[in-house]
């Protein structure tokens, strides 16, 4: 029994939209086809196989403990009375300070990592908006080193205990309050990720697309960063700004290289399976908080899936 309501369209229709995305020559952002159905030969066909990223509903009536207990009624608050129960426990935190100083044009940006108390984090959550200049993220917090509670909150799919042998892999969380910005990157594994609560739009670049603007960037910065380790300096400075503008800015300058990708905004209860390869970014929209969690132990499962039909 798989944790989501699988449905796809045509496999002509996503076949179509690859070769649009291979062949534009112009910066252009294709939906990410949906799937809606309820068997894994859809998935695997359409998506997993091929490489191609797919939306994936789970619908109201297979929402996770999760995404009741760990926010309010409307998730768009944190529920504060159940995680606070957990305030001294230690997390991976992000801080992102935005800096204009008075005779400067171009908002600066500083980044830093470190393992803080969780209340840290809920204490900034509570009374944050979208215009405070400094930015606290949950990013990337290992599922297995989260409290008991919290890990059963995100149990392990049923696909995972049956197909996948109960193997757990490295599930990660993000908690964060809009707007958050995670810039262009590629991940080594084939992901399937779940919106908690929040919006998020998110932007794809196949394999070679992506590789293409990273290059160019690197380029721009006269430097030649391996693009499988990546550290601190996407996330300020001059490399930061560069990614989003080729990115984020729907008009491109006339020197800019041009490409195509596909786009999704990724609604609470919502999959998006990213393939092994594809460059992403992400930014959070709307107001309140934002909540995910990504599932490599969700395509292992998969890959277990795929040896049994071949």
């Amino acid at each position: 029994m798989l944790p989501v309501r699988l449905q796809s369209r045509p496999r002509s229709k996503v076949a179509l939209n690859l070769r649009v995305v291979r062949r534009a020559t112009l910066s252009t952002w294709l939906p990410v086809p949906e799937i809606r159905h309820d068997k894994v030969e859809t998935f695997r066909k359409t998506a997993f196989l091929p490489s191609l990223p797919a939306k994936v509903p789970i619908g109201t009536s297979q929402v996770i403990p999760a995404a009741l207990k760990w926010f309010g009624e409307s998730r768009n608050k944190f529920n504060s009375s159940y995680l606070g129960q957990f305030a001294s426990h230690m997390i991976p935190l992000e801080l992102t300070r935005h800096h204009l100083p008075v005779d400067a044009k171009v908002n600066t940006i500083s980044f830093q990592r470190a393992e803080a108390p969780f209340n840290i984090f809920l204490g900034w959550a509570a009374q944050a908006n979208g215009d405070t200049p400094e930015r606290l993220y949950v990013a990337q917090a290992p599922l297995n080193r989260l409290p008991k509670p919290l890990q059963d909150d995100l149990p392990t799919p049923e696909l995972v205990a049956t197909a996948g042998r109960g193997d757990v892999y490295d599930a990660s969380v993000w908690l964060g309050v809009a707007p958050t910005y995670t810039p262009l990157h590629r991940d080594p594994n084939p992901n399937l990720y779940l919106q908690l609560a929040g919006r998020k739009v998110v932007r794809l670049l196949e394999p070679g697309f992506g590789q293409t603007v990273f290059a160019a960037v690197q380029a721009e910065l006269g430097r030649q960063h391996s693009s499988k380790f990546r550290g601190e300096e996407m996330m300020k400075g001059e490399e930061r700004r560069l990614l989003e503008a080729k990115i984020w800015l729907d008009k491109p300058a006339e020197n800019q290289e041009k490409f195509a990708g596909l786009e999704t905004t990724l609604e609470a209860d919502e999959y998006l399976f990213i393939p092994t390869g594809w460059w992403h970014s992400v930014k959070s929209i709307g107001t309140g908080c934002t909540a995910s969690v990504g599932e490599p132990r969700l395509s292992a499962a998969f890959l277990t899936l795929i040896t049994l039909y071949l």
